[in-house]
Formats: C-alpha cells, sequence, structure tokens
C-alpha cells in the first residue's frame, strides 16, 4: 500500500515519459545495430573499415602506427569509465543527500515535493550510467583482446595464420566497438533521463531530442555522408 500511495506523486505524463524514454533508448539502439540494407547506419558502415584495417595491418611493418591506434581507442573507453564512476559516486551521493535537493526545488517552484519522487528521478538516471559504465568496462577488455590477439599474427603476410587470425582482431573490434557504441547511447539518455528533475514535460521533449539526435547522427550525418562516398 505504501508503494501505491507513493505512485500517486507520479502523474500519467511522467509514466508517458518513462516509457518514451526506455522504449526510444531499445529502439534506437536496436535500429542502429540492424538497419536496414538500404539505408545503413553509421555504425554498420565502419564494420567494413574495421576489417579493411585488419587485413591493411597484415601488411603494414612496423606496425607502431596500428599499436597506437589501439591504444588512443582504449584511452577513450578509459576516459568514459572514470567520468561514469564519478557520475555514479555524485548521484549516489545527491541521493543520500535528497533533502536540500528538495529544499532548492521548492524555492524555485513553490511547490512541496517530497523526497521520494527526486530520489525516484535520480535513480533512474543512475540505471542509464550504470549501463554506460559497464559497456566502457566491457569495451575496454575488448579491445585488451583484440591487442592480444593482433599480437599474435605473424609478420609473415604469407603465413596461413595471417588472415583468420586478424579477421578474429576485427571481429573482437567490432564487438568493443558496438559495446563502446552502447555506452555512448546510455550517457545520452542519461541526460535526458535528468531532465525530468525538471517535470514530465522536460522528460518528454528531451526523450524525443535524444532519439532524434542519435538517429540523425547514425542515418543522416556528414560523417555517414562521407562513408558513403565512392572510392576512386
Amino acid at each position: 500500500m505504501q508503494w501505491i500511495e507513493r505512485l500517486s506523486f507520479f502523474t500519467p505524463l511522467d509514466a508517458l515519459g518513462l516509457l518514451l524514454l526506455f522504449l526510444g533508448w531499445l529502439g534506437i539502439g536496436w535500429i542502429t545495430e540492424n538497419p536496414p540494407e538500404s539505408k545503413p547506419s553509421v555504425s554498420r558502415l565502419m564494420v567494413f573499415y574495421r576489417y579493411e584495417w585488419m587485413r591493411q595491418f597484415i601488411l603494414r611493418q612496423p606496425r607502431i602506427y596500428d599499436a597506437q591506434i589501439l591504444s588512443n581507442l582504449r584511452q577513450g573507453t578509459a576516459f568514459f569509465i572514470s567520468a561514469t564512476m564519478l557520475s555514479i559516486g555524485g548521484g549516489l551521493a545527491l541521493i543520500g543527500n535528497a533533502e536540500s535537493l528538495t529544499g532548492v526545488a521548492s524555492d524555485l517552484t513553490l511547490v512541496e515535493i517530497p523526497k521520494f519522487v527526486w530520489e525516484a528521478k535520480l535513480i533512474v538516471v543512475l540505471i542509464f550510467v550504470t549501463n554506460s559504465f559497464l559497456k566502457f568496462v566491457w569495451s575496454h577488455r575488448l579491445f585488451g583482446y583484440a591487442a592480444v590477439i593482433m599480437s599474435a599474427v605473424p609478420v609473415d603476410p604469407e603465413d596461413e595464420a595471417c588472415l583468420p587470425r586478424a579477421e578474429k582482431a576485427g571481429d573482437i573490434h567490432i564487438a568493443a566497438a558496438r559495446s563502446y557504441n552502447r555506452g555512448l547511447r546510455s550517457i545520452y539518455f542519461a541526460l535526458a533521463a535528468a531532465c525530468w528533475l525538471g517535470g514530465s514535460w522536460a522528460l518528454i521533449a528531451a526523450a524525443l531530442l535524444t532519439i532524434f539526435i542519435v538517429w540523425r547522427r547514425e542515418f543522416a550525418s556528414v560523417s555517414r555522408k562521407a562513408l558513403l562516398k565512392p572510392t576512386r
């Protein structure tokens, strides 16, 4: 009964905003990773270039250039791991001190809102940030696996093990990039979820805007046009 009473503090618009947020997150992620053949996403187009990188990697001597690229990719994931860890800590600290947030909100809106409401909104943000953290950690680990497999590729391009091992490294690279992209999408929707602190209409608007931004970057961006340019 206590939970039912607490749920009464939320409106149907809040439920609509949450539904739109989570369905949009899952839906745009699925469309991005499983686009129609006639309209590939940037993520799908990059799959070809990741395999091509591994094919060129076989022929390149020395391979310091490839090692530097891989190091930069791992540094990017490490940065986001640290950032999301700090965000999780900050969010938990804010939940533990929700009274101060409630006081500030009451001064701004002149409406007394229970502490539970603010805690619930912050928890939604933390769900996305935590998912993002886990995806970045896994991406970082996969890039490490790829580094080991790349190191196992023979120096001699004529060696029969060269191409199969390079393709294995390409598969791991693609899986790492997929996890990295999922982490980024979770950050985007965490920012949208944070707009719920401004009300249900702010959440709905932020969710729609985030869905549009992610769709545009994957299906209507300048980078996609560049990837689709025919090679001469």
